[in-house]
């Protein structure tokens, strides 16, 4: 793993340790790599979401795709929970 320093003002550091304390991160560092993988993830929607907006047009899904996609996440979320 690399190591990365950066230079902050007082009031920054100070929220970076108050959200650890609070949020039980180990370290500052596991705080700020999660703030990176969650602005990696709000990336990567957003490129999602602009090529879906930039694609043609598709058919109207009507009821029973809803219906199916809605049955589909029902049965994973009860094969979750009963792991």
């Amino acid at each position: 793993m690399s190591t990365m320093n950066i230079s902050l003002p007082e009031a920054l550091k100070d929220f970076i340790d108050e959200q650890v304390n609070q949020r039980g991160y180990g370290t500052s560092s596991e705080y700020v790599r999660e703030l990176i993988r969650r602005d990696q993830d709000r990336l990567r929607l957003r490129g999602l979401l602009l090529d879906g907006a930039a694609s043609a047009p598709a058919a109207p899904a009507e009821a029973a795709y809803f219906d199916a996609l809605r049955n589909r996440v029902r049965s994973r979320v009860k094969a979750r929970a009963r792991k």
